[in-house]
């Protein structure tokens, strides 16, 4: 059995299924799911992520946090802590540019994840350190938190919203014989989506991801009570509009519905509800600000002068591609939480 027979077998069985549905048995299916049965990392996966990029981007995130802790006061108790780590590049870079702030390498590390297949990655990765795997971010101590999410909240499941002349109809994906097709469900009223009826008009969509704000507030509700900071970079916008999932299979865009559990599905990230979440739970949060700026204010141009020196031209090309407005540099933006009070991460504006 494929993960099409799967699916086929499904929604004969219980009727269409929305696209949250499909993403989540694409990407985490315990048998076919893409997450749960390959590495997609790097040249011979299917993308290349900031971190496979250049150590640039590890080590001065890694030193913005270490910034945060050190203007909170340096607490000898605390959690380091990455959401979908992928290989584990992101955080070795991270410990090897703050080694010698004194006390840092005392953090508790944590890691969330939940393809067993990354995590034998990881620990390889992370073999000098020690580390602890969780599934979920509920299990984060109850400590200051001191956390990275570098294209994760891409990958969570969303939902697709289709105006209508009477409300919403949601998206879906149905039959055609036993061949998976696009539908939508019935109109409706859709109390999430009230407040987009004033800045969308009838046949937009928009994309609702219902694990994010809840994600967050755990997030923002111990930074707000015990301290910490958080840096959230992911692709999208402040407020979803528009069809934004995509599917990526050998480096290039792929259609959604073809070979389920084969290719990466993701879609842009709304960051006005993580930073709404955020604030419920009690969190201050930074502007949005694109990922260029955001490495450009830490000091990356130093940083690639400082590595081109030693020889090779693809620091350059990595500087360029990080930074660049027309490569990652205004695609990715940053969203920084902290503690009301305490100052804003480095390269962030409150």
């Amino acid at each position: 059995m494929s993960l099409t027979d799967h699916l086929v077998a499904r929604i004969r069985a219980t009727g269409p299924i929305t696209i949250a549905d499909y993403m989540a048995e694409c990407l985490l299916h315990p048998t076919f799911g893409y997450y749960t049965t390959r590495d997609p990392f790097g040249a011979k996966g299917d993308f290349t992520t900031a971190p496979e990029i250049s150590q640039m981007f590890g080590e001065l995130i890694g030193l913005a946090l270490a910034r945060s802790w050190l203007d909170q006061g340096a607490p000898a108790r605390f959690t380091l802590a990455e959401l979908g780590p992928g290989r584990g590049t992101l955080m070795a870079d991270v410990l090897r540019a703050t080694a010698r702030v004194p006390g840092f390498d005392k953090a508790g590390l944590h890691l969330v994840e939940a393809s067993p297949t990354l995590r034998a990655r990881q620990r390889q990765a992370l073999a000098a350190h020690s580390v602890r795997w969780l599934d979920t971010v509920d299990e984060l101590p109850e400590a200051p938190l001191f956390l990275i999410a570098n294209e994760f909240f891409d990958a969570l499941p969303i939902r697709q919203f289709q105006r209508a002349a009477q409300g919403w109809s949601e998206r879906q994906i149905g039959l055609d014989g036993d061949r998976l097709t696009p539908g939508l469900g019935a109109p409706g009223p859709q109390p999430a989506l009230a407040r987009r009826l004033g800045d969308t008009g009838e046949g937009e969509i928009v994309e609702l991801c219902p694990a994010a704000p809840a994600i967050v507030a755990q997030i923002a509700r111990r930074i707000a009570q015990h301290g910490g900071a958080a840096l959230l970079i992911d692709y999208g916008n402040w407020r979803s509009r528009g069809d934004t999932l995509q599917a990526v299979r050998d480096h290039r865009f792929a259609r959604i519905l073809d070979t389920p559990g084969q290719s990466d599905l993701t879609a842009h990230v709304a960051f006005e509800p993580l930073a709404l979440a955020a604030r419920a739970a009690g969190a201050a949060h930074s502007r949005m600000t694109s990922q260029g700026t955001f490495l450009e204010r830490l000091g990356i141009t130093a940083r690639a002068q400082a590595l081109a020196a030693r020889g090779g031209d693809a620091v350059a090309a990595a500087h360029r591609r990080l930074t660049h407005p027309d490569e990652m540099g205004n695609l990715f933006q940053v969203l920084g939480l902290f503690p009301p009070g305490a100052p804003c991460p480095a390269g962030l504006e409150p």
